[in-house]
């Protein structure tokens, strides 16, 4: 085993990741609290100032993803539609497969400049997650309750806010609802044969009435949808380790405003899609990563960590017990926290779709 690997098999390095991800986050979120006195002035301003906040704590994950695990990012698309990406609003189209999902769509948007002001459909409790869920409060995240007759009116309500938003956005969409497993595919062909919709292989059917709802309202300003397909190589469960995407960019003018004739065409879509070994069809484009989020974790390293290795020197010096069992009780504590927040994006944590069948 080389030093490198060595080196990321070690707990100590997770427990420095995770300090400096929750210290770096937490100044983060009240710098983010900091700015509400900005929204009353000048609201565009604000929300240009938490894209950059937002930035310093989402990019992290993806310095992980990146460079820590060396992932190799692999994209195939049409040529020709590549210098649209990141230089117009999209709703991205992602399936909802695998743990670390969100954190490749991150990724994308990252290698495209829009990391900092991407946007996201997720669950209300994710909002009471620290660091994460703060800073997406204040990124003017779309949460919702699963509670359709409230979402409809609040999603309407968020959508429409980003309409003046400021920067270039990417609005990244999970239609199915929860990922995917045996036992929800299992009872959500179940319905589709009992409605007479498309069965799918390796999808569970799409929601097409939230699906609805964001096209609608996002109507004007956003100019396409990508078709996006996330796998991994040789059908292999998730680790930071190798992934591919493919990307289809879909005028979002081509999608019908109708309620059913736009559930009809999401099926059609997602019937069509498809997961192959090795590679997909088409010309191939090289991801490089870029070098900000590492620039932006080793910055926020050097602020955070300094301050933690001359307080556990004075702790150790002081030859204090009490002291000493105060600072390992807070290190596990905080490791606790992380690993908690960690297991929010586990499978096992999804919903409970399918389990009452």
């Amino acid at each position: 085993m080389g030093l490198v690997a060595w080196l990321k098999s070690q707990v100590l390095c997770h427990l420095l990741f995770g300090y400096v991800f929750l210290a770096s986050g937490l100044l983060v979120n009240l710098l983010q609290l900091c700015t509400l006195p900005v929204w009353w002035l000048n609201k565009r301003w604000a929300r240009i100032i938490n894209c950059r906040l937002g930035y310093c704590v989402s990019s992290q994950s993806v310095a992980l993803l990146d460079w820590w695990s060396g992932t190799e990012c692999t994209l195939y698309t049409d040529p020709k539609m590549c210098p649209l990406y990141g230089k117009e609003n999209g709703i991205v189209v992602l399936n909802h497969n695998f743990e670390i999902d969100f954190l490749c769509g991150w990724s994308f948007c990252e290698r495209f400049g829009v990391l900092g002001s991407s946007k996201v459909l997720v669950k209300k409790e994710l909002a009471y997650v620290p660091v994460i869920g703060w800073m997406w409060y204040f990124l003017e995240i779309v949460f919702c309750k699963r509670k359709w007759e409230e979402d409809r009116i609040t999603m309407a309500q968020s959508l429409q806010k980003l309409h003046d938003y400021p920067e270039n956005f990417w609005f990244l969409l999970f239609c199915e609802g929860t990922r995917f497993t045996a036992q929800k595919h299992r009872v959500s062909m179940e319905v589709a044969e009992k409605k007479g919709l498309p069965m799918l292989k390796h999808h569970l059917l799409p929601r097409t009435k939230g699906f609805w709802v964001t096209v609608q309202n996002l109507r004007g300003s956003v100019a396409a949808l990508y078709n996006t397909m996330l796998s991994f190589r040789n059908n292999e469960t998730p680790t930071l380790l190798g992934v591919l995407s493919g990307k289809k960019r879909i005028p979002l003018e081509s999608i019908p405003e109708g309620e059913a004739e736009c559930a009809a065409w999401l099926h059609k879509l997602f019937q069509e899609r498809y997961i192959q070994t090795g590679r997909y069809p088409g010309p191939t484009l090289s991801m490089p990563r870029r070098p900000w989020p590492l620039v932006n974790w080793l910055c926020w390293s050097a602020l955070v960590l300094y301050p933690l290795g001359l307080l556990l020197l004075s702790v150790l010096s002081s030859g204090s017990a009490l002291k000493i069992l105060v600072s390992v009780a807070f290190c596990t504590a905080a490791s606790l926290l992380f690993r908690w927040m960690i297991g929010q994006t586990e499978i096992s944590r999804s919903s409970g779709y399918g389990k009452n069948s």
